[in-house]
């Protein structure tokens, strides 16, 4: 078997929309620090939506990118706590996935703090076979042929192989 075949998992990326600036982004980011145990950074504004009083440049919610190790730890205690079932929906064609997570405190350990309130999470995972950093170095870039990308079927057995997953049509 061809080791260049082999999928895993790029990053995942846990976000908190809230909507707005002030206080409530603030306890956002500290919920979502205390869950991942990294540091957060801002989402921002692209556009303007005077129905919701958007501003173009305005800070919406917080995010963080984990990579490696914590991020598969990471996936595991999510998955845990939708019990490792994953509606099928759930998964993109070319191989990603994502999932909400309804409160903070379904994570062990986590205990709830009336001041910080309730929160949700969404979790992107993005899965990709080895050889995909040819789509983002600046010197000769290329594009991945179509046999190499990673498709809804093949990202389905990945997950139920390494995660053991039920993928719930």
């Amino acid at each position: 078997m061809n080791s260049m075949r082999d999928p895993h998992v790029e990053k995942v990326v846990v976000n908190i929309g809230v909507g707005e600036a002030g206080e409530r982004l603030v306890k956002a980011q500290k919920v979502i620090e205390m869950v991942t145990g990294q540091r957060s950074v801002q989402t921002i504004s692209r556009t303007i939506n005077r129905d919701l009083a958007i501003r173009k440049g305005m800070p919406l919610g917080c995010k963080v990118t984990l990579r490696g190790n914590i991020a598969e730890e990471f996936l595991g205690r999510a998955l845990e706590i939708r019990e490792m079932r994953i509606p099928s929906y759930s998964f993109d064609k070319e191989g990603n996935m994502s999932f909400g997570i309804a409160d903070y405190t379904d994570f062990p350990g986590m205990k709830y703090d009336p001041e910080i309130g309730i929160f949700g999470m969404d979790v992107s995972v993005v899965l990709r076979r080895t050889g995909n950093r040819v789509t983002q170095r600046s010197i000769l870039r290329r594009k991945v042929s179509r046999g190499h990308r990673m498709d809804r079927s093949e990202a389905i057995g990945f997950m139920k192989e390494k995660f053991g997953i039920e993928v719930v049509e």
